[in-house]
């Protein structure tokens, strides 16, 4: 309770109560954060016992550098309640979601400082240009975009959305010189202009339309997946479920018999398709861990299935050649 005959104070008081200056008393009652109770006779404002309190409320939530707006719904709740609810949760969750994107960005800025720091001096300059090149933190946009340019017209869009779920790699959240490198390599990759030069698609994809191109991608990652658990333990690449998976997709999206002939003229076609094993490479060093073994990525397991499968079809020829 103030100690005036009336039980209010003047700006100045309450300032100095709360330890903030009278600028800031006046931009908070300006604002509706702090309403007077009255004004004096001479026009001077006013407040009551409970102002000091909701003063050190309005001074902690701006402590947590919570907007002016958000404070206002903070303070509209406890008004109408009685008490803190939902719109606090709200504001420190948005807060703190913020704070963790700031975060990450000053992550990236610092490995990406550091590889332009430890980069030979001739190179620093185009270090430079490449590594500015990308936000921070950075957005996958661009390989996205890339993909969906490559991926058959008119495919699901669930299909999509599960294709770019694997073939898109997310930035690490603390990554290291290197893998910021990655990523801006890999961001340049695919931001290129097209030359025109030869198909990007392949040709073994091509025959299948939209709703087979769906159950296509949709095997390949399941076969996949099967392959870069076998490669985390070291086979080689051999005849398996994940071959028999692999090869069954393509069957699947055209309609026709897995044989022996099916597997000679896939192999076939694969080993001459276009190829981004650049992508790839870049995304496992992105994805990856620094000193460990390499992350398996599509394109590694697409590789390792299609070595077994021609090493499958090379003997199935031989056993042809000599029956």
């Amino acid at each position: 309770m103030f100690q005036s005959y009336d039980g209010l104070c003047g700006i100045g008081e309450l300032a100095e109560r709360a330890g903030v200056s009278v600028k800031t008393v006046r931009f908070y009652s300006d604002n509706g954060l702090l309403p007077e109770a009255s004004r004096s006779a001479g026009g001077h404002r006013r407040y009551g016992a409970d102002s000091l309190e909701r003063l050190r409320m309005i001074r902690s939530l701006r402590a947590l550098d919570l907007p002016v707006s958000a404070v206002r719904r903070v303070l509209d709740e406890e008004d109408a309640a009685g008490r803190e609810g939902g719109a606090l949760e709200d504001a420190v969750a948005g807060q703190l979601r913020s704070l963790g994107t700031q975060l990450r960005a000053l992550r990236w800025r610092e490995a990406a400082l550091r590889s332009v720091q430890e980069c030979p001096p001739a190179e620093r300059a185009d270090r430079l240009r490449l590594i500015g090149a990308v936000t921070a933190p950075p957005s996958t946009a661009p390989l996205a975009r890339f993909w969906r340019g490559w991926l058959p017209p008119r495919m699901p869009s669930r299909a999509v959305s599960a294709f770019l779920e694997v073939a898109v790699p997310q930035p690490p959240e603390d990554p290291g010189p290197a893998q910021v490198l990655a990523f801006a390599r890999l961001s340049a990759m695919v931001s290129r202009p097209c030359d025109g030069d030869g198909p990007t698609q392949p040709h073994a994809h091509k025959a299948a339309g939209a709703r087979a191109s769906a159950v296509l991608y949709a095997g390949l990652a399941e076969a996949y997946d099967l392959a870069g658990a076998e490669m985390r333990r070291g086979r080689e690449p051999y005849p398996g479920e994940a071959l028999d998976g692999f090869v069954d997709a393509y069957a699947r999206a055209r309609d026709i018999a897995d044989t022996p002939v099916f597997r000679r003229t896939l192999a076939r076609q694969l080993g001459a398709d276009p190829r981004i094993d650049r992508y790839w490479e870049l995304t496992a060093e992105l994805v990856g861990p620094p000193d460990g073994r390499p992350e398996p990525t599509p394109g590694s397991a697409h590789d390792w299935l299609l070595a077994a499968l021609e090493t499958q079809a090379g003997d199935g020829a031989g056993a042809a050649l000599t029956a």
